[in-house]
């Protein structure tokens, strides 16, 4: 399968959205409409180092990730760059797109000064959770979250 990773356009927006979607959390979570995630989309896109990637093969959308790069004070000054909704299209899962996603997410994070790619995820993902490890990520903090 030929692959390629780009930054998102306005006409991938309803694309991302649909891999969002494509499991029992994200079917329960992305509801609003198509001009919600639209505006959020726009907002991401006048930030500086926040962006929407898709990943194409033959033409459709089957994978997808935001990345944020985050410059801070802590570790000497270091830049992160943060990965958030992270999706393969489900019957694609397990024949190495992840891989070449995480792969895409660390080119970009380097090629931003970032010394470090982190992300959180839903506890009940446990099978994205194996995942992650295999690509050498580690469970190195605790993470809580504040509804407002």
């Amino acid at each position: 399968m030929s692959l390629a990773f780009r930054v998102a356009g306005r006409r991938d927006v309803a694309a991302a959205v649909e891999l969002l979607r494509d499991d029992g959390l994200g079917q329960m979570r992305e509801t609003a409409t198509p001009e919600v995630y639209l505006a959020a989309f726009a907002e991401m896109m006048a930030m500086p180092g926040n962006r929407l990637i898709v990943g194409e093969s033959e033409e459709k959308i089957v994978a997808t990730y935001q990345i944020t790069i985050i410059p801070g004070i802590s570790l000497a000054a270091a830049r992160r760059a943060q990965i958030e909704g992270v999706r393969v299209a489900s019957g694609l899962r397990g024949q190495g797109i992840g891989a070449l996603l995480v792969a895409d997410a660390e080119k970009r994070a380097r090629a931003a000064g970032a010394v470090l790619l982190q992300l959180t995820m839903n506890q009940n993902r446990e099978e994205a959770s194996r995942f992650y490890e295999r690509e050498g990520f580690v469970a190195s903090h605790f993470g809580f979250k504040k509804t407002l």
